[in-house]
């Protein structure tokens, strides 16, 4: 039951514990995209490495170092956070946290996850940002934290990343 002072809804909706994103970019300004099945939408997107948070109260940028090792075998030297969004306000609470990852090194064989269920056919590409940014703009690219990240990390770019927050994992 939601109380809207004049009057009182009921409402359902998703409680989420929030999830991370992270778009990584090489040294060659490319971003690292993997491709996964999302079954709601009977789609294979392509989409940053992401995950939940695992815990309540759990750090968004350990999470997302975490994820990151997991999804992409990468480690990153610097961290940034570049935004933080609601996916779907009208029906779930869900906040992703979109973080900048550079200075990126292989998670060395023997301390690599193990892939199960989707996440074990993903597919990694590096896609030059401003191509990222167009598949954005030409419907190629549809997964939320895409949009947004790709979107975020332009615009980063083109202040010369001077307005981002760095953070530590």
């Amino acid at each position: 039951m939601v109380d809207l002072g004049k009057s009182q809804v009921v409402r359902e909706y998703v409680a989420h514990t929030g999830a991370v994103a992270v778009i990584a970019l090489d040294d060659e300004d490319r971003v690292l995209l993997l491709s996964q099945y999302r079954h709601p939408v009977r789609h294979v997107l392509w989409e940053p490495p992401a995950g939940l948070l695992d815990v309540p109260g759990e750090d968004p940028v350990r999470a997302a170092a975490r994820e990151f090792a997991e999804e992409a075998d990468l480690v990153a030297g610097r961290w940034w956070r570049l935004v933080e969004f609601f996916t779907t306000p009208g029906g779930s609470s869900e906040r992703i946290t979109v973080f900048l990852a550079r200075d990126l090194t292989p998670v060395p064989d023997a301390d690599r996850f193990v892939r199960e269920d989707e996440e074990a056919s993903m597919v990694p590409v590096w896609v030059p940002l401003d191509e990222a940014v167009a598949g954005v703009l030409g419907d190629r690219f549809a997964s939320p934290s895409t949009v947004v990240g790709v979107l975020a990390a332009a615009a980063a770019r083109a202040r010369g990343w001077e307005t981002l927050e760095s953070v530590t994992p």
